[in-house]
């Protein structure tokens, strides 16, 4: 089989490592892998591709694969590559869910803490050798993750991490997914379906936002749902930019209403320098690392792997995507 990884992006951390290939090429010398690093490159390897490792096919890119029957890729959003002619075609798409379960869930925990106890003002004030005690418990009250009311929107492996994290510190989870009935999830004290948002985001202490991005998720939170949020609440993105209305957000923000925001992806990356939330102290951003482990690479190249076993044998492929579902 011909099989094209396309594995690119302008961030390096976001670039396969030349070994993770060859390490396909290793374990597959029955196959020819082509690596590709541009759109162009990939337009030019993808006519006689049978499988793509990929987390960028555009449109222009399906049209030029006829051969094309599996897609495969390293990260668990694919919502960028459910487009009409995608979801339309007979290709079959995989994802790596559960790869950056962990560290993402261990992000959240982090940056969620950093807020409650201010940690932000401490890192300010000691770049200006300030001994800044009498600050704090002072505008902003010094709170607790214990028995506070942590809302999970989107229960997939990245939410139920969270769940599970969230509730060892002893706080009380309750989710939020498309379907309530579903399994059940550790740590998690209640399941809500979509239209208890408006409800559960005025009892929540902490939003962790960790739902797919789909077209029923596109602007998930604006105005209406951040003036339902309870006040000195704090939200963290750790899903898609393009779930929060980051324009509602600074509004949000501005009225005091909210007590922070942890964003580790927006609408537009990397944000516009003249994007407010840059300078708000109020919020915490990190430039999407928060999938970022030591072992991601050899898992992602781990996971295609077995999964390459399974198509050429015949067998079901595992974290099969819904295309119309979006995840």
């Amino acid at each position: 089989m011909n099989i094209v990884v396309a594995i690119y992006s302008e961030f390096r951390s976001w670039c396969i490592p030349e070994a993770e290939v060859d390490r396909l090429r290793s374990e597959f010398p029955e196959h020819t892998f082509n690596r590709a690093d541009t759109d162009e490159e990939t337009l030019a390897a993808i006519g006689p591709a049978d499988v793509a490792f990929s987390s960028r096919i555009t449109a222009a890119h399906l049209a030029a694969a006829p051969r094309l029957r599996w897609i495969h890729s390293p990260a668990a959003g694919v919502g960028a590559m459910l487009f009409p002619e995608m979801i339309a075609s007979p290709v079959i798409m995989t994802n790596s869910r559960g790869n950056s379960s962990v560290t993402i869930a261990e992000h959240v925990i982090a940056v969620t803490l950093a807020l409650l106890r201010d940690l932000p003002l401490a890192w300010r004030r000691q770049t200006e050798c300030v001994w800044a005690q009498n600050e704090f418990d002072a505008g902003v009250s010094i709170r607790t993750l214990r028995s506070a009311r942590v809302l999970v929107i989107g229960l997939g492996s990245i939410g139920a991490e969270t769940a599970k994290l969230a509730s060892a510190f002893g706080a009380e989870v309750v989710g939020l997914r498309r379907r309530p009935a579903g399994k059940p999830v550790a740590g998690v004290n209640a399941v809500f379906g979509p239209d208890a948002l408006a409800r559960e985001l005025s009892r929540a202490d902490v939003v962790v936002v960790a739902a797919p991005q789909t077209k029923e998720t596109w602007h998930l939170l604006g105005d209406r749902e951040f003036a339902a949020m309870k006040e000195d609440a704090i939200l963290v993105n750790v899903s898609r930019g393009k779930l929060v209305d980051e324009s509602a957000l600074v509004r949000a923000l501005e009225t005091g209403r909210l007590r922070g925001a942890a964003l580790d992806v927006f609408e537009h990356e990397p944000p516009d320098p003249a994007n407010p939330l840059w300078g708000r102290d109020d919020v915490l951003i990190t430039p999407h690392v928060s999938g970022f482990h030591a072992g991601y690479w050899p898992e992602a190249t781990r996971l295609f792997a077995e999964n390459l076993r399974r198509f050429v044998t015949g067998q079901p492929l595992t974290n099969l995507v819904d295309k119309r579902a979006g995840y």
